[in-house]
């Protein structure tokens, strides 16, 4: 749920990058914070596995405008994406406000892909949230790699995108596909957020999540 900070004028949403062990969802948030002005971001965190990292940092984009007149600041996360950090992955996802499924468009990951769709359907679940309604875009990574050795768009579409959200072909190692992809999700999060209120809900915290 978004955070209203009545101070600073700002309302908060956290978008949560999910996906498989490695497909590149701490690639997507390197790129982002190296091309975020510094003064328009926090300093980014790393919380190290043994084999993944947990990543956060919060900025505040120049183009999405304000909503009642509140500007909007986003904070990102990525998820570890081993099987074994499940508690980890749930925690993460408490309080989201839109998803990023980040996929591995190499062949030999698809069911790793729909494994992980899967995991993330159920941890929704723990917190009560119905999948079908949580702002959702999905990323097909690693779609510069040679043809034979990717899924197809259509392929991953077939295999991922039931709800037929908006996705995103990336090579995120380069930039391409990253901020179409963020900017996808903050569309649909923000859009939700006014339609949803015309002005800051009363019972939102103040201060920063």
């Amino acid at each position: 749920m978004s955070l209203v900070n009545y101070a600073t004028r700002e309302i908060t949403c956290k978008i949560v990058y999910y996906g498989p062990g490695r497909s590149g969802k701490t690639t997507n948030l390197h790129y982002i914070y190296e091309q975020v002005p510094g003064d328009r971001k926090g300093q980014m965190v790393s919380l190290a596995t043994q084999t993944d990292r947990t990543l956060f940092f919060d900025f505040l984009p120049l183009d999405l405008g304000t909503i009642s007149g509140f500007s909007t600041r986003f904070q990102l996360y990525t998820v570890p994406g081993q099987v074994y950090y499940q508690a980890t992955r749930k925690l993460v996802l408490h309080g989201a406000d839109g998803v990023v499924f980040v996929a591995d468009s190499q062949a030999r990951q698809l069911a790793e892909n729909v494994e992980s769709m899967q995991d993330l359907h159920a941890n929704l679940a723990e917190h009560d949230i119905d999948v079908r309604t949580m702002p959702l875009v999905l990323q097909y990574n690693k779609q510069d790699l040679p043809r034979s050795l990717i899924s197809t768009v259509p392929e991953l579409e077939d295999a991922l995108n039931f709800r037929e959200v908006p996705s995103f072909a990336a090579d995120a190692l380069h930039g391409t596909g990253v901020f179409e992809t963020l900017r996808g999700i903050a569309g649909i999060v923000l859009r939700r957020l006014s339609a949803g209120t015309s002005s800051p809900p009363a019972s939102a915290a103040a201060g920063g999540r």
